[in-house]
């Protein structure tokens, strides 16, 4: 097993103690709520007579089924209006934070955390949420959990789990022009497949991530679980300090000096051991497009459609399967794939960095007739910051819709959806059929910037050009 990693040094500094069964019963130092998973965990704890343990460590917000056109209440949708309004009674009751609409802080939960320096160095941290492995940009151990585990951590502030194996995914180098964060990762999980990472925490490593900003950590940490990591992290470093410094929920005065000597010191040492490791150069990463019904079924932009015979044998049914569902025969080159909707947004690239790399496509051009294109800021300080940088000018006058917060059409339990057939370049992060609320909807992947020069062309088109 590993040792000396962050991970490991994070996991020993949590444990609460060692279960009958083997599993490790782990301090959860951050929980994260929202609106989908909460009503029923806190129905749980109701049945049972029980109240949250820790309040204090619990921070809700909406994001999920929140309308991005009009916020107004009570929502048009009324199943969405229920579960707010349970939120909402329950957060009273128990007397957790919560950032509600128009109080300046909601958006989607992966991106208020950080912004409010709430997700820091060396915490454990859960969320009824699949991405909540985007916190390990900071040098945390964050997991998503189910249902039934968000009852567990409002309970008891603990989860039951099994240590996972590190994998070190080390990648060095300069990014080319056009190439992003989510190029990276969608390069890294097309390269290694998205069932490699079961049972591993990943550790991205190398001059890559050093590089990026914590913002772009963010976006490659995210989608760690797309790979089948269950977290994924970087070690904290002067970037990471950098971030927090400052920022509400941070350490402040000398607590601040003591917090950076801990969290330097947790960091992976030199002679630490891996359970594996895997090297990227990040000259050979191009702007990475998927094809099919997986993260996994990524290509780059000057690539054709992959055919049954150049892949393994165990990827070919599925690879069968996505060519069906995609209408894209094997051979075709995915530049030029028309579309019909572009997006921007998502915890994995709402941010004012995505917003502001999407910005400079946009500017001085204009959506294609045909396409609807649209731009949902991932928090309502992401959204304030872009107004005062004038940003949703040049996107309301490229053609593009400028929305309200939230996670919009990344899962479409909200008005956001795809209409029959429609086909969706988005910078989201998962492209499963019917992921974006049509059942013959279609998703590609790919970086803000890729899918504002999708926007203007009206079809999939290499963003190099447009620079």
């Amino acid at each position: 097993m590993s040792k000396g990693t962050l991970f490991d040094k994070v996991w020993d500094a949590h444990t609460v103690g060692i279960l009958p069964s083997g599993q490790t019963q782990l301090l959860i130092g951050l929980h994260l709520i929202h609106e989908v998973t909460s009503p029923q965990a806190f129905a749980m704890l109701r049945d049972r007579g029980l109240k949250v343990l820790f309040p204090e460590r619990t921070i809700a917000t909406v994001d999920h089924i929140v309308p991005t056109d009009n916020q107004a209440r009570p929502f048009a949708d009324s199943l969405a209006e229920e579960m707010m309004q349970a939120l909402e009674k329950s957060c009273q009751e128990h007397g957790i934070t919560f950032y509600n609409i128009g109080s300046g802080s909601q958006g989607i939960v992966h991106v208020i955390a950080p912004e409010l320096g709430l997700t820091q160095p060396g915490m454990t941290i859960a969320c009824g949420d699949s991405h909540t492995s985007t916190h390990g940009a900071f040098g945390a151990i964050a997991f998503g959990i189910g249902t039934s585990q968000v009852r567990d951590v409002l309970a008891s502030q603990t989860l039951a789990l099994s240590k996972l194996k590190v994998r070190q995914v080390e990648v060095n180098g300069n990014l080319r022009p056009g190439v992003y964060a989510k190029d990276v990762i969608l390069h890294i999980i097309r390269k290694l497949g998205v069932k490699s990472g079961v049972g591993y925490a990943y550790e991205f490593a190398g001059t890559t991530f050093e590089q990026m900003s914590m913002e772009e950590r963010m976006t490659v940490c995210n989608m760690s679980i797309e790979g089948g990591a269950r977290c994924g992290y970087i070690n904290p470093d002067q970037v990471t300090f950098a971030y927090l410094k400052g920022r509400e929920f941070a350490p402040k005065g000398a607590d601040w000096d003591q917090a950076i000597a801990w969290w330097q010191s947790i960091a992976s040492d030199a002679d630490a051991e891996y359970d594996d490791v895997v090297k990227f150069d990040a000259a050979d990463i191009a702007p990475t497009v998927t094809w099919g019904i997986t993260p996994g079924q990524g290509i780059g932009i000057d690539e054709k459609v992959p055919t049954l015979e150049e892949m393994p044998a165990d990827e070919r049914a599925i690879a069968a399967e996505a060519y069906q569902y995609m209408d894209l025969q094997p051979g075709q080159p995915i530049q030029g794939t028309k579309v019909d909707v572009c997006f921007i947004g998502s915890c994995t690239n709402g941010r004012i960095s995505d917003l502001r790399e999407a910005a400079k496509v946009a500017k001085g051009r204009h959506v294609a007739e045909g396409v609807k294109a649209f731009v949902v800021p991932g928090s309502e300080r992401v959204k304030q910051e872009a107004e005062a940088e004038g940003l949703h000018t040049i996107f309301e006058a490229a053609g593009f819709e400028w929305r309200e917060p939230g996670c919009s059409m990344c899962l479409a339990m909200n008005p956001d959806k795809l209409q029959g057939r429609q086909l969706s370049a988005s910078s989201s992060n998962r492209n499963f059929k019917g992921r974006q609320g049509s059942a013959s909807g279609r998703t590609l992947l790919m970086s803000p910037a890729m899918v504002v020069a999708a926007a203007v062309t009206g079809q999939v088109t290499d963003v190099r050009e447009l620079l």
